[in-house]
Parts: structure tokens; sequence; C-alpha cells
């Protein structure tokens, strides 16, 4: 079988097996589990596959005409290098994960066929963007991945949280996909094709592109939706309401990704443009920074993690932005492996406590004993996000900041220096953020003090068996640095010295420093009840999820935080903390120009919709109406009566024809 035969089978799989998910779910659930697992992991095979046939080496292309459009055509066409390949593993092997995790995360829920078939059909929509040649059949996926989206972040749809929140998901990310589809076709018009090869040659070449800053301010609108960048990134936070193997899928290889994956196969159309350059520096910088802070403030575990992932994707649109998208795709693959075991990790968290509130787990004593697996694989995967060496963040995220400190110094061509600042700068600010609240959630998930723990024996053994799969490359893939050069564009992502001295002694300042918040105020715990644990941790996981989303703002009042003076993230930030936990009052910014306007308009429309225009309608029906009993009226049954109008209307009409004739 040829790589291009191997490598259409592998987003086909999927898909393939959610159709058959759908049919086969009532009628015979027995099948739902294989359907959900073996095309996915066949999948993954596959894309190991075509990464071994690929090697790195001479890019692959295959295409055939879709249809004829009469002007730009649109071709189903694959693309294979070195950046879609190894993605392509990356999805494959977290989307084999979720769905292995899933069947006992979610082994009593009714509407697990769906469920699985859902994320089938997600993984199959990322695999069709990350081989895609054509941006038209890009966007194909793009699309299913959104709506996808909305289905399961709304999984939990009897909780508001969960409806509100796949609502949002939807309607942020179409805000950004509207100009995204503009700038396609916007680029496809002036490069003459919708293939990415063609568009590329266009974009290098003598004459270029006639609008690429305009293009380029356009795509990233789309791309600031889909990897929730900011103003973009609102969604991505209240999207932990839906399960947490969704909250894996979408943090770590598939939607968020999407958007950073884009950027990277079209980098030479930004790069066109320095005003782009600078407005995508810009995005990362701010969107780096201010989740970081936010996240520091959560109390929501999993909303600890939703800002973690939005900084990191900073991360990777920053080394973009520098031009360097070997760095943003390296540190892009490694987060995708910690990061998926993060979230499946506190699922197992979420499960044992039965809580999500890190307030309530800071007074759960003993609660690693419980889950011995989740605690180490998790330590490792938290301090593979604080990019602590020799894990695996470390050394993605040094090549992300030494991109940077080569654009800073003059090194990269065509780079502004001020976007090269821009980028360290926050990079660093970030990193010592970042170890911060990896460190103040590893302290009060895992070292509470208080009562002990709920004992209901061991998680899932599938559970485990995940995390420790995803436990070998959080732990090892940094490794790879010496060697993906080769499957990428050959610039080195090996560690420097200035800027591995500077982000690994910012993690160590952060970690410390919260370190010595957390030992002044853990006595406070004890002493300060956060109240009763809501969920069920006896129940299966899934189930407790759904108690503690639901009970957490009766619990403990506002999702984003709790009121809690044990907390060394509210030590730290001081006064920051408030403004912090609500991620700045983005949401609130959004509501008084967009939302309230909006709803305004909508309520004179349907004032001016009942009062003015369904006036002129009951008066139109009145009018006939009121004629219609008039003439009713006149209806006697008297022949007389008849008799008598009919002569007076004919001498009316008699005296009225004199008048005229006479010229009266």
């Amino acid at each position: 079988m040829t790589t291009t035969t191997t490598a259409v089978l592998v987003p086909l799989l999927p898909f393939l097996g959610a159709v058959a998910g759908i049919l086969l779910g009532r009628r015979a659930p027995g099948f739902v589990r294989p359907l959900a697992i073996l095309p996915t992991l066949a999948a993954a095979v596959l894309a190991v596959v075509v990464a071994w046939q690929q090697g790195g080496g001479e890019d692959i292309d295959a295409a055939t005409r879709l249809t004829p459009t009469g002007s730009v055509p649109i071709d189903l066409a694959l693309h294979l290098d070195g950046f879609a390949v190894l993605v392509a593993v990356l999805v494959g092997v977290v989307a084999s994960c979720v769905q292995l995790y899933s069947t006992a995360y979610l082994r009593d829920d009714p509407r697990y066929p769906s469920y699985a078939a859902l994320v089938s059909l997600f993984t199959s929509a990322m695999l069709l963007v990350v081989y895609s040649g054509d941006l038209m059949v890009l966007l194909v996926g793009w699309e299913i991945m959104g709506v996808c989206s909305y289905f399961l972040v709304g999984h939990y749809w009897e909780t508001e949280a969960a409806r509100a929140a796949s609502l949002k998901a939807f309607l942020v990310t179409k805000l950004g996909d509207v100009p995204f589809l503009i700038g396609i076709l916007a680029l496809a018009a002036d490069a003459g094709t919708f293939r990415i090869n063609g568009i590329l040659t266009a974009a290098v070449s003598g004459d270029g592109l006639d609008h690429p800053t305009l293009i380029a301010l356009l795509l990233l609108a789309g791309v600031a939706g889909k990897s929730a960048q900011f103003p973009l990134h609102t969604w991505l936070p209240d999207a932990m309401a839906g399960p947490t193997p969704v909250s894996a899928l979408i943090h770590a290889a598939t939607m968020v990704a999407a958007g950073v994956y884009f950027i990277a196969r079209l980098l030479p159309v930004f790069a066109a443009s320095t005003a782009a350059l600078v407005v995508l520096a810009a995005m990362a910088a701010i969107t780096m920074v201010g989740s970081a802070l936010a996240a520091l403030a959560q109390d929501d575990i999993k909303r600890v993690l939703a800002y973690s992932t939005v900084g990191q994707l900073g991360y990777m649109t920053g080394a973009l932005a520098v031009g360097d998208r070997g760095a943003a795709v390296f540190h892009l693959i490694t987060h995708g492996a910690f990061k998926a075991l993060l979230f499946l990790g506190a699922g197992v968290i979420i499960h044992a406590a039965g809580t999500n509130s890190l307030a309530a787990m800071a007074r759960m004593g003993h609660l690693t004993k419980r889950i011995p697996d989740a605690y180490w694989t998790m330590t490792v995967a938290l301090l593979a996000l604080a990019a602590v060496p020799p894990f695996s963040g470390f050394f993605s995220k040094e090549a992300v900041l030494g991109a940077a400190e080569h654009a800073a110094t003059g090194d990269a061509s065509g780079i502004p220096g001020a976007v090269g600042w821009m980028v360290l700068v926050a990079g660093l600010l970030t990193a010592l953020l970042t170890a911060g609240y990896a460190t103040r959630l590893w302290l009060l998930a895992f070292h509470g003090r208080g009562t002990e723990a709920a004992d209901h024996g061991k998680q899932p053994a599938v559970m485990n068996a995940t995390l420790w799969v995803l436990f070998v490359p959080a732990l090892g893939l940094g490794l790879a640095a010496w060697k993906l050069p080769d499957w990428f564009d050959g610039h080195s992502l090996t560690p420097t010295l200035t800027t591995s001295v500077l982000g690994t002694g910012c993690a160590l300042v952060g970690g410390l420093a919260v370190y010595a918040a957390w030992r002044r105020t853990a006595a406070l715990a004890a002493g300060t009840p956060m109240g009763a644990v809501a969920a069920d941790p006896d129940a299966a996981p899934a189930v407790s999820e759904e108690e503690a989303v639901a009970s957490h703002t009766a619990a403990y009042g506002n999702i984003a935080s709790a009121q809690d003076p044990a907390d060394p993230g509210r030590l730290l930030l001081g006064p920051l903390h408030r403004h912090a936990a609500v991620g700045f009052h983005l949401d609130a910014v959004y509501s008084a120009l967009f939302v309230r306007p909006v709803r305004a308009g909508a309520r004179l429309a349907h004032f001016l919709d009942r009062e003015v225009v369904d006036t002129y309608v009951r008066g139109a029906g009145a009018a006939p109406g009121l004629l219609g009993r008039a003439v009713r009226r006149a209806q006697t049954g008297n022949v007389q009566t008849y008799l008598g109008a009919l002569l007076a209307g004919s001498v009316v009409l008699a005296v009225a024809a004199v008048l005229v004739a006479t010229g009266a």
C-alpha cells in the first residue's frame, strides 16, 4: 500500500467509525466501544506508518479535481511533510487515549454512543485539517470540529453551565470563522488557487500577494477563535463544563491546535506583512501573560489547566511571530502530550475527591494515597508544563524562547526586533507565572491538610493505564529536539545557554514563591472550611464530575474562584486576584459592547414588530371584517327592502347621469 493510500485511510477510518457508531448505537450497543476504539487506534497506527514512510524527506502531494467552480478550482488534495505527519501522530495517539479512557470514565452514561461517535468525528476532522493540501477542504474539517465541540462541550446538557458553555464556544469561534472564510476567499483570489502549495509559491514570488496585510489579519481572526487567543479566548475556560476526556481532546491535540498548525502551514503569507507579525506578537504576548495570571487565581482545577492551554498556545503563536514554525510545532507536540495527561489526570482527581474545587482539595488529607498513579504521572506533567529540565516542556519552550532571542538580536531575517523582544519578555514572565500556578495546583490538589479523603477503591485500570501511556512522551519527548530539525525547516531546536538559564531561573523563582506562600497560608485551611463536597465519589467518574460542576457555585460561590484565605495565589496576586479570577472582566466587556446592544436591538425589533407591523396587519384584517359585518346587516331577507334599495339606487344613478349630461 502506497504512502498516499495509507494517508487517505488515516482520517477515513475514524469517520467510518463515527458513522457506524451512530447507526449501531441503539441497535447493537455491544459494538459501540469497539467501534469507538479500534478505528481510532488503527488511524493512529497508520499515522505512525505514514510518518515512518515519509521520514521527514521530500514532501508528498496528491490531488484530484473535486468539482469545476467556474473560477478558482477546488481540489481534494493531500500534502504530507514533516509537520503534517508528526502532528497526525500526535492527534491519533491522544484521540486513542481519550477513547480508551472514556470507556471507563463514561461507563454508565446513557449517551455514550453519541459521545463516542462525536469524538471519532472530531478526530477525523482534525486529521483532515492536518493532511489537507487545499484550503477549502481544510475549511470543511475546521468547521466540523466547531460543530462537534458544541455537542461535546454540552454533553452534560442538564446543567446550565454546560448548556451556556457549548453555546458560547460555538458563537465565539464562529465570530472568528466569518473573517477567516473571507480571508481564505481573498487569499485564493490573489493567488489564483486554493492549493496550499500554490498559495505559498505566490506569497514568496516576486509579485507576491496583492493584499497581504488584509488577508493575514482576516485569517488571524479565525485562528484567534479556534486557538483561543486574545481577545477570542473566553470560550475555552468555560468549555471545562464538558466531560474531562473532551477537555483533553480539545485542549491537547485537536481544535485549539488547528489554528497554530494553520499559521505554520501558511507562515510565508503572514511573513509577507510586517504589520501582521506585529499583531501576532502582541496577541501572543497579551495571551501568555494574561492567561497565566488568570490561571494563578482559578479554583476549578480544570479551569487552571484551561487557562494554561491558552498561555501555552500563546508560546506557539509567539514562535510563529518570530518566524520559527519548527519551534511552534515542536511545542505543539510536547504540549499535546503533557496537557492530555494533565486533563485526564484531573478527571481521576475529581472522581476521587468528589469535587473540582482546589480549595476543597486543600482541606483533604492523604488524597495522594488514594490515586498514586495520577499523582506520579501528573507530577511529571506539571514539571513539563513548568519547563523544568530535563522534561519535554523545557526543550520545546526553550526552542520558542531561543527563536525569540534570535529575532530580538536581529539574527532572524525579515522579523522586526521589537517583535522578538515582545515575545521574549512575555515568554520569560509567563515562564515564571506558569511554574507558579503549576506548583499551586500540585500543592493544593495533592498536599491538602484536613479530613482524610474518602476511599472508594482503585480507579479503573484503563484510566490509570492511559495516564502511564502519556507519561512516556511527557517525560522524554524533549530529546527529539536534536532530531526534529531534519523533519522541519532545518532550524536548530536545541536550547541556547542564555534563554535556558533565564527560563529555568524564572521557573524556579515562580515555583519557590508559590511554595513559600503556601507554607504561610496552609495553616489557615483547617480553620476555614469551604463548604461540603457535593459530588458522590462512589458514582461513576462522569457522574461525579457532572455533580461537581453543577454544585460548585452553590457550595463555593463563583465557579472562577473561591474566597479562600488559604490560597497562595490570593496572597501573591493581592488586589489583582479578584480581577484575574474572572479573566480580567473580558466577558463583562463583551457583554457591555455586544451582548447588551444586541439584546436591546432585539427588544426594539420585537416592539416594532408587535406594536407597528402587527398593528397594520390587524388593521388590514379588521377593515374587511367591519365591511363584512355592515354588508351582513343589509342582508335581511325582506324582498321589499331589497326593491326599495334598488329603486333608490336607480334614482341616484339617474340624477347623477342628468347632472353629468347637463354639465352641472
